[in-house]
């Protein structure tokens, strides 16, 4: 199984260097750092690293410093649960707020489930639903759950409006269907789930 990293690597890369461009994000520029070394091979270190700055950040942090951490610690996973365990955390960081939260800082607006509003989640973020959706699916293809890995695919699928019509798009959509003609492949396949209900009006196009 060939986990989708390589569609989000290079749109994830250029969110990372967009970021450092427009403000000075240190965290946006550890996380960097951590990355270049996990792409070099030095899996240990990227962990290490990218676990320091998960400690220091929390759940209450920054979505798109928490969902561009999630997707590359899992990336840097040997385990396929810990790997799973992280891609959910990214795809949670994604999620974290809803629109009608006002505000722009932590601890503005009405209180959620007895927690104060955090961040509004980055628009930026939108695009990465179809590749958070796929390397889900694929995770679950590794832990020989394809029944979950269906209900994934189908909301990457149903996600793909959000792309462009560039590489990144191109290379998003044919993951999927790669994965998709994968898992119609498997024994007593049958048809996969419909596309499930939309999880947060801002999540999906």
């Amino acid at each position: 199984m060939i986990r989708p990293e390589q569609v989000w690597q290079r749109e994830s890369e250029a969110a990372v260097a967009e970021q450092q461009e427009a403000s000075p994000d240190a965290v946006m520029t550890r996380i960097g750092q951590a990355v270049i070394l996990l792409h070099a091979g030095d899996r240990e270190e990227a962990r290490n690293r990218l676990g320091e700055i998960w400690s220091e950040i929390g759940e209450e942090g920054d979505s798109l410093h928490r969902c561009t951490l999630a997707h590359y610690m899992a990336d840097a996973q040997d385990d396929p649960a810990d790997e799973l365990a992280w891609d959910l955390r990214a795809l949670t960081a994604a999620a974290d707020v809803p629109d009608d939260l006002p505000g722009d800082r932590p601890g503005t607006g009405p209180p959620r489930d007895g927690r104060p509003a955090r961040w509004e989640p980055h628009p930026e973020l939108r695009v990465f639903y179809p590749s958070l959706h796929l390397n889900l699916a694929a995770d679950y293809v590794k832990l020989q759950r394809p029944e979950a890995a269906r209900v994934h695919l189908a909301r990457a699928r149903a996600a793909t409006g959000a792309l462009s019509d560039d590489g990144y798009g191109h290379g998003v959509r044919a993951a999927i269907a790669r994965l998709e003609r994968r898992l119609a492949a498997e024994p007593g396949a049958g048809p996969g789930p419909g596309p499930g209900p939309r999880p947060f009006p801002e999540q999906s196009p």
